[in-house]
């Protein structure tokens, strides 16, 4: 059963970190209130292995792990759990596949392209016979792209971007070619490149072929799709592939700015967990903009409806107005579990803002979850040391809506 009060709340992360004697314990204080700060590495090997159907590359994203953990505390079967910025989806790929309802917000129209056809899932079988079906012509982009692609892949990369419909099984196919068009390893359309998560400038790309003295090699797409795809499928059955369709028929997805989203109704929300942008040091749109070619998004006009804040008090004012639309959307009772990062060389704490957002939208604290862990493969290529800079920790912010 959910959890019903902010009393409840505080003994059940108390419980769950205490466990730990690594955990250690800190406050935040706020005019004559404390709020506890627990400090350990929670979402990580804490938990079970995440589902493999979650394996497609986002820019700062989290763990499954940690949205699971919220999901499982604070929501019941059947129960609608919400995501403003969505990103990838991983929060609402979680939720569908614990029999959660979903509701995907996110201003880039991308996002719904990647999380909608997992929710969708065809057969490998049909994935196959559709990849056979599909005819590839000698074809160049309307765009410069030899920097990235061989030209025989470039055409096959053309091919698929003409003829993919909006059937079930060409949206998967359009959203795993999506997570496939560059990277540094085999399993990628381009040759060798930045990692998976974002896409180089087309003089950037040079230049690192150039530095490297490499020339993009033949990929065969079909072959690559068809291998992402069995990868995705490796923990999948029968069984989730039907309920997750299920949530599919109810989920609410949207490319709102997350300020306004009054197609979401009133007190429908059991709980939101999310990751707003930091700040201006995540360019999602340049991040994108391969992807969003492929895909005939704008991205010019993607980015003018992304908000990147020079500082945090233009920040916090954006986020006191997310803040109101979660209250209002949030039915009494339900929760909100809202993750920022530590930025400026850990100068910048956003969760320290976050709590009196949340308080003059009408929410109660439960306490602060600070998630410590070691940078990912990607920081380090990028020649990040853990805990000197960039975002070296998640830190949730937990709030609830009085009855």
């Amino acid at each position: 059963m959910p959890v019903v009060s902010i009393e409840k709340a505080k003994a059940v992360i108390s419980d769950f970190v205490l466990i730990d004697k690594e955990t250690s314990l800190d406050e935040l204080t706020l005019g004559s209130e404390k709020y506890i700060k627990f400090v350990n590495e929670f979402w990580t090997a804490k938990q079970r292995q995440a589902n493999s159907i979650h394996e497609i590359s986002y820019r700062a994203c989290y763990k499954p792990q940690l949205p699971r953990f919220f999901i499982d505390i604070f929501t019941k079967e059947g129960d609608v759990v919400y995501d403003p910025f969505a990103g990838r989806g991983t929060t609402l790929i979680e939720a569908a596949l614990l029999n959660r309802k979903v509701v995907s917000n996110d201003v880039n129209p991308l996002s719904r392209l990647l999380v909608e056809p997992r929710l969708n899932i065809p057969t490998i079988d049909v994935v196959e016979d559709r990849l056979d079906s599909i005819n590839i012509e000698q074809l160049e982009a309307d765009i410069d792209l030899s920097m990235f692609f061989h030209r025989d892949t470039e055409s096959e990369i053309i091919s698929l971007k003409n003829q993919l419909s909006d059937s079930f099984i060409d949206n998967w196919i359009r959203m795993v070619a999506t997570n496939r068009l560059t990277g540094h390893s085999a399993g990628f359309f381009s040759g060798y490149t930045l990692p998976p998560n974002q896409a180089a400038s087309q003089k950037s790309q040079k230049v690192i072929n150039e530095r490297l003295g490499i020339a993009p090699p033949y990929k065969n797409t079909k072959e690559i799709i068809l291998k992402k795809s069995k990868s995705l499928h490796r923990n999948l059955n029968s069984k989730i592939i039907e309920e997750l369709e299920m949530i599919g028929q109810s989920a609410i997805f949207s490319n709102k700015d997350s300020r306004d989203t009054s197609h979401i109704l009133d007190a429908s929300i059991n709980l939101t967990v999310t990751s707003p942008p930091f700040l201006n040091i995540v360019r999602y749109a340049d991040d994108n903009w391969l992807r969003c070619w492929f895909n005939d998004i704008d991205v010019s006009e993607v980015e003018k409806n992304i908000s990147l804040c020079r500082d945090v008090e233009t920040w916090s004012d954006m986020m006191g107005h997310v803040f109101d639309e979660l209250y209002r959307v949030t039915v009494p009772g339900g929760w909100v579990a809202f993750e920022v990062g530590e930025v400026n060389n850990g100068k910048v704490k956003l969760d320290e803002y976050v709590v009196p957002l949340g308080l003059e939208s009408g929410f109660a604290c439960a306490g602060i979850m600070v998630n410590s862990q070691n940078f990912t493969k990607t920081s380090n290529i990028w020649g990040v040391d853990n805990m000197k800079t960039g975002t070296n920790t998640n830190r949730i912010v937990l709030f609830h809506k009085p009855k």
